[in-house]
């Protein structure tokens, strides 16, 4: 007796598109921050949105907020709450000091949304927290190192290409993925 074998067409694998945000904040409320701020978010909503392989999950912004504290962030606190929610995958910021400007705020964050399996892209320092375990004694120093340097210098352009370069050289596996 002939069989009739049913072949199954197997569905294409479809793969998952990281759900990325970022944040921007200024700290000082001026026509120039203010612009600042909207060209922030303009970069970071065309940036996320030409990558096919991303998926839109907002731009949080905060405007006139010092980064020293997160507690009066609402933008921040609305970030880290669709991260706890599960909504992002990946956070881009402009730089440390964009994203905190306070050590323990700094590690507590990056170390919270690690566990939560979400990386940050911290892009003036080519920073990308998937590629290091935050958890270790080295690394940990590492990021207090950035955050405290980054405090000091401010917002001085020049002097962050010695910590660019320190940031570049330190990582293992130096492959600009984002």
């Amino acid at each position: 007796m002939k069989m009739i074998q049913r072949i199954e067409r197997a569905a294409p694998a479809i793969k998952k598109r990281l759900r990325v945000a970022a944040y921007a904040r200024v700290s000082v409320e001026s026509e120039r921050m203010k612009h600042s701020l909207s060209a922030q978010v303009s970069y970071y909503s065309a940036r996320i949105q030409q990558r096919p392989d991303w998926e839109y999950a907002g731009v949080y912004a905060d405007y006139g907020i010092s980064g020293t504290g997160t507690a009066k962030r609402e933008a921040f606190q609305r970030m880290l709450a669709d991260c706890e929610a599960g909504r992002i995958d990946l956070v881009l910021t402009k730089s440390i000091q964009r994203f905190a400007r306070n050590t323990v705020d700094l590690l507590q964050t990056v170390r919270r949304l690690k566990e939560l399996g979400i990386e940050v892209y911290f892009e003036k320092e080519y920073i990308e927290t998937a590629l290091y375990l935050i958890s270790t004694p080295n690394t940990g120093l590492f990021f207090a190192y950035c955050s405290i340097y980054c405090g000091f210098v401010g917002a001085s352009e020049p002097s962050h290409c010695g910590l660019s370069l320190i940031c570049r050289l330190n990582l293992q596996n130096n492959t600009k993925r984002l």
